[in-house]
């Protein structure tokens, strides 16, 4: 499933979109919270520029909504349906879960969003970009 040249491999482990050979973040755990907006400029393996242009990763930020929306929905499903708490405790769980995931979101829609513009090359070489 999480096969290397996959877009879901790239999304989920925050490789490069491009060659998959290298993290997108200075720091690759999303709750070093200093460090959760620091990218490399470039990938040392194919040189592809992640910000593509000025404030590129704002449109991460509709990817957010949906991926949080999605977050709260699974939160809603297990703590309501499956666990059954009420509606207050639901609400409480959401909020929870939200605020707990929120660098693992933000990461997620960044990685989404670049997924968007740039295809998996194989054969990339530094300087292609």
């Amino acid at each position: 499933m999480l096969k290397k040249g996959t877009k879901l491999y790239s999304i989920l482990t925050g490789t490069c979109p491009r060659c998959h050979e290298e993290s997108m973040y200075v720091n690759k755990n999303p709750y070093a919270l200093g460090d959760l907006f620091k990218m490399h400029e470039r990938c040392s393996h194919c040189g592809l520029k992640y910000k593509i242009e000025p404030s590129f990763f704002y449109g991460s930020m509709y990817v957010s909504y949906g991926v949080g929306v999605a977050f709260a929905v699974a939160t809603f499903v297990i703590a309501n349906l499956f666990i059954g708490l009420d509606l207050i405790n639901t609400f409480i769980a959401i909020v929870l879960t939200l605020v707990v995931f929120m660098p693992v979101i933000i990461r997620l829609s960044r990685n989404i969003w670049i997924n968007f513009f740039i295809k998996y090359e194989p054969q990339a070489v530094k300087g292609e970009s």
